[in-house]
């Protein structure tokens, strides 16, 4: 029986990664300091992992960005109309500008696409493909991390995405072809990097294939059984382990147990179920090694170590210990790095801290669960085994965890709590003689600039070095003058920029009941992206207003609109390290009504305009198609329940990023916000064809400039990408705005970027009358 590891956060125990990242691109540190910095974390993380007993230890699962990207590099997967820019600058820089964009010099190339891994919060870089597509082997990173760790004394797993995985992982850039189609001409390139690794002396390679998670056609799943074989064949005495997460292999078992691999893993946290029918099965094969994923990879909580020895006990009685592999159900970059850092017991309290495991402690109950599996340790008195137990007893019973009066209200909810007064055609007139906007209306998703000074300020109140009264003096100061700019450059419907925020899920998990937090508890989201999503460990409810304060504030400046800003409830239970003691839909029907309550409160105080930010509706779905409906039904209620308690001319916007909606467009349609907007600009308006062909019937604003580089696009782009999306939807449905929150941007393109895109909804506007006066 062995350890494996499927992967480990990189970022660092203090964000090392973040900050070097983000100081290389500003010119402070070079780019040997920068690789310095990512040798040092790979160190580590391997000694780390070498030291508490893991037997199968990945390398290549580190990251500067991300690893599809990174896997794009290695097989010289680089859109033409990078050749200029590759040309005169370093393969880094190359890198970086495919997954940031570049402004440099004369050079100006946009970033490549970006969208969620999966039903995570995780983004990659979609790789883009063109029919005449070439592959070659451009980067030997995974090798060169192979060696760099055997030089240390470790020999690793290498972790490769598998060739199916990463054409699916893309997208076509022309018509007339399918991505699948280039497999014959990717694989060899496969092939090398595989003889580079064998002439290494590698036993071990893991290839991710998680679209095995998915619904695939047969042509998919003959691309797999092709692929494997050819790789059996070359390199028969390579140890192969499949990866398999998020899910069961569903109808995919067949083909998954057919392939020629050593070892398949299996997620069973998220679908302990298909454990039965593999081990049932007459397909898997004598040879056949399992890697069991027993301990949670996606959250946060202890394992309970009796439940899930029994699981690897089934296992074990069938196909014997020596077959079996104990591992995380996915890769650990989705948890914290260390449960050990959180010393502050106001944030996170000793009884809450007990229920925990990080990164580090789940490594750590990987080792202990192959050594009470395998009978190196015994159960009986073991100090390791009875804290797990008294733990997670102790959970169980937790006074803190529940409150009836929000138990109650969430079973009387009706069929009349999901529902607005009016249908949309009603409240749109009604919203047209109250708010009075003008054709292509400009607005913001929500956040502006959070500069090194902001940041400073709420540190300063957190640490009691200035007075609450001093805190929101300069968050005032703040807000005005972002008013100002908005009122100066021409927006239409303001917002107040949201400086008193931290983090939108984690500011109003702050202010609800049921809630905790960490001090060092960050994970990626993208490149050098880090959150710390909260914790729900209790009943949800809301005590006092949220945002009502600020709001108000902000529409006694200026005549226009200011938006009343919130976060949805669906984001904020995706975003957040979810208790998984009940159903997460009822834990996100009690959030939808703590946000009903601001809502209504918001409406009370005079907002007129109030968002409810949804970017992560889709990232829920399933990944099996045959479980989206039961999903979809309490997730676009929970929506609905959040909104439907105001009057038809206050006006509801809902903001969606980085999401394909063709396939559930009738759902968003259905959450019936008056305003969505979505992300478009790297996509070129792609995502507009679901809301065209569907004919959608409320207002959208496509994002016209992407916020995620730090290039400034000219009105005239902006103004061609409203031209695509006028050409699909009436120009009276449409709004103005970027792609996403501006928080992570500076103010200086901030600023040049929004005061294009007001030029471009003008030109838009002049556009349209010409039209009509012609």
């Amino acid at each position: 029986m062995l350890t494996n590891n499927l992967g480990y956060p990189r970022i660092g125990n203090n964000r090392e990664l973040k900050k070097a990242c983000e100081n290389y691109w500003s010119g402070k540190i070079t780019s040997d300091a920068l690789i310095a910095v990512g040798k040092s974390l790979r160190k580590q993380n391997w000694l780390l992992q070498s030291e508490a007993g893991i037997d199968l230890i990945p390398s290549n699962d580190f990251s500067f960005y991300d690893q599809v990207l990174d896997l794009s590099l290695t097989l010289g997967v680089i859109p033409a109309h990078y050749s200029e820019f590759e040309q005169r600058n370093t393969e880094l820089d190359l890198y970086f500008a495919m997954a940031r964009g570049a402004q440099k010099d004369d050079q100006d190339v946009k970033a490549m696409e970006m969208t969620k891994w999966f039903d995570t919060n995780y983004h990659y870089i979609v790789p883009e493909f063109t029919k005449d597509q070439e592959f070659k082997l451009y980067s030997e990173k995974i090798i060169s991390e192979f060696i760099e760790a055997k030089e240390l004394g470790i020999t690793t797993k290498p972790v490769l995405i598998g060739p199916v995985s990463y054409l699916l992982l893309g997208k076509e850039k022309e018509k007339g072809f399918h991505r699948i189609d280039l497999l014959d001409k990717l694989l060899p390139v496969y092939f090398e990097i595989l003889k580079k690794l064998e002439d290494e002396n590698v036993e071990w390679i893991q290839f991710d294939e998680p679209f095995l998670a998915l619904n695939l056609t047969n042509i998919e799943r003959a691309a797999l059984i092709h692929t494997y074989k050819e790789i059996n064949n070359r390199f028969p005495n390579i140890k192969i382990i499949l990866a398999n997460y998020f899910d069961c292999f569903g109808d995919n078992l067949e083909t998954a147990l057919s392939l020629p691999v050593h070892t398949l893993h299996l997620d069973l946290v998220r679908c302990p179920l298909q454990l039965d029918d593999i081990l049932k099965s007459t397909f898997i094969s004598s040879n056949t090694f399992l890697s069991l994923g027993v301990v949670d990879g996606r959250n946060i909580w202890k394992n309970d170590f009796q439940k899930t020895l029994s699981l690897i006990k089934k296992a074990s009685n069938l196909l014997g210990k020596e077959r079996l592999l104990i591992a995380p159900s996915c890769s650990l970059i989705h948890c914290p790095c260390d449960l050990d850092l959180e010393t502050n017991e106001t944030s996170l309290t000793p009884e809450i801290k007990q229920w925990l495991a990080f990164a580090k402690q789940k490594i750590n109950e990987v080792v202990l669960l192959k050594k009470f599996a395998s009978g190196e340790l015994e159960t009986t008195n073991n100090t390791h085994y009875n804290e797990n137990n008294k733990a997670n007893q102790n959970r169980k019973t937790a006074t803190i965890i529940h409150n009836e009066a929000v138990k109650n209200r969430v079973g009387k909810i009706n069929e009349k709590d999901s529902q607005r007064e009016n249908p949309f055609s009603i409240r749109r007139q009604k919203q047209i003689e109250v708010l009075n906007l003008p054709l292509f209306p400009t607005t913001t998703i929500g956040s502006f600039p959070q500069t090194t000074e902001v940041r400073s300020w709420r540190a300063k109140f957190k640490k009691g070095e200035i007075t609450a009264q001093e805190y929101d003096n300069l968050i005032k100061i703040e807000t005005e003058e972002t008013i100002r700019f908005q009122e100066e450059s021409g927006i239409d419907v303001l917002v107040h920029g949201e400086f008193e925020r931290n983090d939108m899920v984690e500011y109003f998990g702050e202010q609800l009941d049921g809630f905790t937090f960490t001090k060092n508890g960050w994970v990626q989201s993208y490149g050098s992206r880090c959150v710390k999503p909260p914790v729900i460990y209790g009943d949800v409810s809301r005590a006092n207003p949220m945002t009502v304060k600020w709001a108000k504030f902000a529409q006694s400046l200026t005549p226009k609109w200011v938006k009343g800003m919130l976060t949805g409830p669906v984001t904020i239970l995706q975003w957040s390290f979810v208790r998984n003691d009940q159903p997460r839909s009822t834990t996100c029907t009690q959030i939808a009504l703590a946000i009903r309550d601001e809502v209504v409160d918001l409406e009370k105080a005079g907002i007129k305009i109030i968002q409810i930010d949804e970017p992560a509706i889709r990232e829920g779905l399933p990944l099996r198609k045959e479980d989206w409906a039961t999903y979809l039904d309490w997730a676009i209620k929970a929506f609905r329940i959040s909104a439907s308690g105001i009057k038809d001319n206050t006006q509801i916007h809902t903001h969606m990023c980085y999401s394909e909606f063709n396939d559930i467009i009738q759902n968003i349609a259905d959450m019936d916000a008056d305003v969505i907007t979505i992300e478009c600009s790297r996509s070129q308006m792609e995502l507009l064809d679901a809301f065209s062909n569907f004919k959608y019937p409320n207002e959208i604003g496509p994002g016209v400039y992407d916020i995620h580089s730090p290039r400034v696009p000219s009105s005239k782009e902006m103004s061609h990408l409203l031209e695509k999306a006028a050409a699909v939807i009436p120009a009276d449905q449409l709004w103005v705005n970027p792609d996403c929150g501006l928080k992570t941007r500076h103010w200086d393109e901030t600023k040049k970027a929004l005061i294009e895109m007001v030029a471009a909804a003008k030109e838009m506007r002049l556009l349209i009358k010409k039209e009509v006066l012609s």
